[in-house]
């Protein structure tokens, strides 16, 4: 019986070395047969260097940096997946471009011939009301007779007919505010057009009566291209560093605006072409605004309109445009937007529409 003990201690003994599932008695115990067994590359320096504290440390602090390392690239592949990048590829195409056509007037039309002798008319009912009205004489020089004569150059055009002023349409005060009485030609379905500012009112006054002057003759005439009378509006024009070519002006008179001047209108002329961007490859001008040729009651305002528009276009100076103030320089950029539609948008957008 005693020689049996042995044999039975020994096997359980490697029942225990074989077992699927070892058990350690503490931590440090499993910690060091981890870094004998693992195939990390540095763990094993945790144990081996046990006797030194130093070396322990820094294996110890250089494995927690390793892995704060490879956190953070997972935080930034991440962070760049879950942003979308999108791959963008952009070309510039530079070609030359037509320079777009450009209308310049006077904020204050000239006195014109066929109808001077029917503004000086209007010009003397407007010095009678302004002195009944306001005890205010505007004296005779202020409205001088000064005119340009086209009627040669337009012979055609010009309605011949007799203008009549009509002097029941004046300004009268109504009840502290100033105005004056519209009525058909019955007479009947009248109305009262009031302002608070005696000015204003001057004003409106004043264009209604020019207005139906200016209905004898086209709303818009074709005038002289002589140079005399460019220069009393443009002094100098300059393109891409050259002096402008008047083959392709125009020079008509607006009843709003007065003398105006088309540049550039066909965009047949190879001159105004434009190959580089920036002020000193552009159009530059000097304009001259004189006051002392033009009507002083019919707008205080000086200065020139510019529009700038497509070539052969009617401008529209009343609802297009800026003004531009004189004594001043004015740097003026445009940009040409264009919208390029892919066949199979366009053949889309014709089942829809039904194009």
């Amino acid at each position: 019986m005693g020689e049996d003990l042995p044999k039975e201690t020994e096997a359980e003994t490697k029942e225990e070395d074989t077992a699927l599932i070892e058990f350690y008695s503490s931590f440090k115990d499993l910690f060091e047969f981890f870094c004998l067994n693992t195939t990390i590359h540095g763990t094993i320096r945790l144990v081996c260097s046990n006797s030194n504290r130093m070396k322990t440390a820094f294996w110890a602090l250089l494995f927690l940096s390793s892995f704060a390392m490879l956190y953070w690239q997972f935080a930034l592949i991440f962070n760049q997946y879950w942003a979308y990048p999108v791959v963008m590829s952009m070309s510039v195409h530079s070609e030359p471009k037509m320079f777009p056509a450009i209308t310049l007037c006077s904020l204050n039309p000239y006195r014109i011939s066929p109808v001077n002798q029917d503004i000086a008319k209007l010009d003397n009912l407007a010095r009678e009301t302004l002195y009944n009205l306001y005890g205010f004489h505007i004296p005779k020089n202020t409205l001088e007779n000064v005119s340009i004569d086209f009627s040669e150059e337009n012979p055609s055009k010009v309605n011949s007919s007799k203008f009549h002023l009509d002097r029941n349409i004046a300004l009268v005060k109504m009840g502290g505010k100033v105005g004056f009485r519209l009525c058909n030609t019955t007479g009947a379905n009248c109305y009262n057009k009031v302002y608070i500012s005696g000015v204003d009112a001057v004003q409106e006054w004043y264009r209604f009566h020019y207005m139906n002057i200016m209905s004898q003759i086209p709303s818009i005439i074709r005038m002289s291209q002589n140079n005399d009378h460019i220069k009393k509006l443009i002094y100098s024009c300059q393109y891409d560093g050259e002096p402008c070519r008047t083959s392709d002006h125009e020079h008509f008179h607006h009843p709003v605006y007065g003398s105006c001047f088309t540049l550039n209108k066909n965009g047949t002329d190879k001159f105004w072409k434009a190959f580089k961007p920036g002020i000193v490859y552009g159009l530059s001008l000097i304009l001259k605004v004189d006051q002392k040729d033009h009507i002083p009651l019919l707008s205080t305002t000086a200065g020139v309109r510019v529009m700038i528009h497509r070539h052969n276009q009617t401008p529209f100076l009343e609802h297009e445009g800026f003004d531009i103030r004189p004594g001043t320089k004015s740097t003026i950029g445009i940009k040409q937007v264009g919208l390029l539609v892919s066949q199979e948008l366009e053949m889309l957008a014709g089942r829809f529409l039904g194009l």
